[in-house]
């Protein structure tokens, strides 16, 4: 797949923008490719589709009136002739925008070459091979999921002269193994299809299964934790949302402290879009190349994320962290990396004097950005841990749990040595491994 098509389209609306108001500010995105999905239920693939993607982006700036549209489809003059005409009047029609930073200027993105040949190629056998992989390993339980393949080629140009283009594959398979009282999930997802072992996930997802069958209820309380990497993803989703996040900190919502230790010395993490075990291209929605991120650094906060918007406020650079609609958000994660340890999640389990093995984390809502406070539930998989071994199988828990302090500074007795790749809200990827807390407080069962 090559980036000259997309450089064209982005090339030919810059054109039209000119011709129609030759003092505006524009910046462009082209998003071209293909995304396929297999889906399976009762343990047969009934759905295959692809689809071609062809997205265009644009957002104006007349006379500091801002306005952004978008196309899909075919990008033929008169679709494209539309979309700026569309964009230019709206723009027309806005309030003056005081705070607008202007388009970025030229600079250069790196390559992290997150592209894999055969999976931009992949065919829909290809596909139902890791399906088959997984029902055949669940041995007779009855299975659901799907598997995802996606190549997109990405081209940005701005009235500024910034150019840039990139190239990125992805695949996922994700799905559960069913008893009659138990749902148990195995994942995997990667840049390469040929990286998902379709066996392996639904060997995982059926033991899980089984050995959450017939569960019983926990007391409410305070526990130890041992969270595999998607709770993981999950938590720093929350942290990074509604903390981490320019706006959040201009806004005085935010906890973020730059400077102090505000979490356990165990835990790093940063944003890195060049990270081999991530997915994705360099540059932001804006056309601002990513740069490694160092958020935490041994349990000391150390930066927040940045779009051209909140950056100019806060009198420093953009860290490349603007997504197509978020700007009512703000900065958003694109690339998590947390730092692994030197546990695997057998010894971590091992260190749990009395505590929950949680699989999943799902139905997770904000309670207070500043103090992080979270309530959801579990799911696909939960057991009581006692003296390093796990003792049974409990039913699905509603936690109520400030992220910030279950991370707090001698809060994690644990951090695995593996980690997962495991897709977030907001386009976000998350490469993370399991972690022991020492606490977590569970405050009833999934019905309340």
């Amino acid at each position: 797949m090559s980036a000259q098509p997309s450089e064209a389209t982005a090339d030919r609306v810059l054109e039209l923008v000119r011709t129609r108001a030759s003092s505006a500010e524009a910046e462009v995105t082209v998003r071209t490719g293909n995304q396929a999905l297999t889906r399976f239920a009762n343990s047969s693939i009934h759905q295959n589709v692809a689809e071609e993607l062809s997205h265009v982006l644009l957002r104006v700036a007349v006379d500091g009136r801002v306005a952004a549209s978008s196309f899909d489809g075919p990008p033929d003059e008169d679709g494209l002739a539309r979309l700026v005409d569309g964009a230019l009047e709206a723009a027309r029609a806005s309030a003056p925008d005081a705070d607008w930073p202007g388009v970025a200027p030229v600079s250069h993105a790196p390559d992290p070459d997150h592209w894999d040949q055969a999976t931009a190629d992949a065919s829909p056998n290809e596909r139902a091979r890791r399906v088959a992989a997984f029902v055949g390993a669940a041995d007779g339980l009855e299975t659901a999921g799907a598997c995802e393949t996606e190549a997109t080629v990405t081209a940005f140009a701005n009235t500024a002269g910034q150019r840039l283009n990139g190239r990125a594959t992805a695949a996922s398979l994700d799905g559960i193994a069913r008893t009659a009282t138990a749902d148990g999930s195995g994942r995997a997802a990667s840049m390469r299809l040929g990286d998902l072992d379709g066996a392996a996930a639904g060997g995982r997802a059926a033991e899980k299964a089984r050995q959450a069958s017939d569960a019983q209820d926990l007391e409410p309380g305070r526990y130890e934790v041992v969270l595999e990497p998607q709770c993981v993803s999950n938590l720093l989703q929350f942290l990074f949302v509604y903390g981490f996040n320019g706006r959040a900190l201009e806004e005085g919502r935010s906890f973020a402290r730059i400077g102090e230790a505000q979490f356990d010395p165990a835990i790093s993490f940063a944003d890195d879009a060049t990270d081999p075990g991530q997915v994705g291209v360099a540059f932001d929605a804006e056309g601002t190349p990513k740069r490694r991120v160092d958020v935490v650094e041994r349990g000391v906060t150390r930066a927040v994320l940045h779009n051209r918007r909140t950056a100019s406020g806060a009198g420093t650079e953009s860290t490349g962290h603007s997504i197509e609609g978020g700007d009512a958000w703000g900065a958003l994660p694109s690339n998590v990396v947390m730092a692994a340890g030197d546990r695997s999640t057998e010894e971590l389990l091992a260190g749990v004097e009395r505590g929950v093995l949680v699989t999943d984390f799902w139905y997770t809502r904000i309670l207070d950005p500043r103090t992080q406070v979270v309530t959801g539930l579990t799911r696909n998989g939960a057991w009581l841990v006692e003296d390093g071994r796990i003792v049974r199988p409990v039913a699905n828990l509603r936690f109520t749990q400030s992220f910030l302090e279950a991370l707090g500074p001698g809060a994690v007795r644990g951090v695995g040595s593996g980690r997962e790749l495991v897709s977030g809200g907001f386009e976000g990827a998350y490469l993370v491994p399991a972690l022991h807390l020492a606490s977590w407080n569970f405050t009833g069962g999934a019905q309340g």
